[in-house]
């Protein structure tokens, strides 16, 4: 049996509700048949009226003194860690796959920067994709039927 948390940590997944999102909180559970330990997902509607995260972000919500609705029991504290940018949570750092930005650079002047290489100064922050490939932020909606057509928003 677990203890009442106030602080969780989860993952903001696509939500069809107004005012709230859907956070996945992963905990991990122990098998005492196995003495081993399995995921367990869980999931919260969190109250976010001012849509502070979109889907794939790492946010951190608190418990309400005060249940909103009967789903409602949390609300959004704040977006931890965005989708796309990953960042070390002890040095503070850009990651790229296992390296940090600033080593690639470092090796970039010091052997000479790829043709094929990607520049991270020049790129642009997540968002600039909306509508084209990125279709995080778009009103989500429930599909209640496969009929062919193409429904980019549906849950």
């Amino acid at each position: 049996m677990s203890a009442r948390t106030l602080l969780l940590l989860g993952v903001c997944m696509p939500c069809v509700k107004q005012n709230v999102s859907k956070i996945r909180i992963r905990r991990m559970e122990l098998d005492t048949n196995l003495n081993m330990y399995f995921k367990k997902d869980e999931f919260l509607f969190a109250h976010d009226p001012e849509k502070m995260c979109k889907t794939g972000d790492v946010v951190l919500i608190r418990e309400l003194a005060q249940r909103l609705t009967r789903l409602t029991t949390h609300k959004v504290e704040k977006v931890v860690y965005s989708l796309g940018d990953i960042t070390d949570p002890i040095t503070g750092k850009k990651v790229v796959v296992g390296k940090y930005r600033d080593d690639i650079e470092e090796a970039n002047l010091l052997f000479g920067k790829s043709t094929k290489g990607f520049d991270y100064s020049k790129s642009i922050p997540r968002g600039r994709l909306e509508d084209t490939k990125d279709f995080t932020h778009g009103e989500t909606y429930i599909k209640y039927h496969e009929d062919g057509t193409e429904q980019p928003f549906a849950v």
